[in-house]
């Protein structure tokens, strides 16, 4: 498996983890955890399969389904962070605070916002097709 797909799911874990430690503590409480779980997840599959060589049908099966999990927890993870921006763009002022706990303005928490989901979602997209190959690539084994 290409080295690049490790490196971009590293990447997509370290942008989820900054954005999350940024929220509010009324908004981390409820979203934090199962995003940052999801993120967890796409490392923790993508490296299981990375870690068994497709030497025989048996392995190829196993790496394939780590391969397949990893796409599904990328693909939950694009749903809920595009849900997070929905329900942050509701009340941008509310979303974030500094770190003397004070609000961030409205206007400063739509920019964090939008360029969230801009970095992310390109993370993502990259992601979702280097999984996609790799997906390919170890079905054309089997055959």
């Amino acid at each position: 498996m290409d080295p690049a797909v490790w490196f971009q799911e590293d990447m997509i874990y370290v942008e989820t983890l900054n954005f999350l430690t940024r929220l509010s503590a009324r908004y981390s409480r409820l979203i934090a955890e199962p995003v940052a779980k999801l993120a967890g997840e796409i490392i923790d599959h993508a490296e299981k399969a990375n870690s068994i060589f497709p030497s025989d049908n048996q392995r190829i099966e196993m790496r394939k389904a780590h391969l397949l999990e990893a796409r599904a927890s990328l693909m939950a993870l694009d749903v809920r962070l595009t849900h997070v921006y929905l329900i942050l763009n509701q009340n941008p002022e509310g979303a974030f605070t500094t770190s003397k706990g004070n609000p961030v303005k409205s206007q400063d928490a739509m920019e964090k916002l939008d360029k969230m989901a801009q970095n992310l979602g390109e993370l993502i997209d990259k992601e979702n097709e280097l999984l996609k190959g790799a997906i390919k690539n170890v079905t054309a084994k089997q055959k």
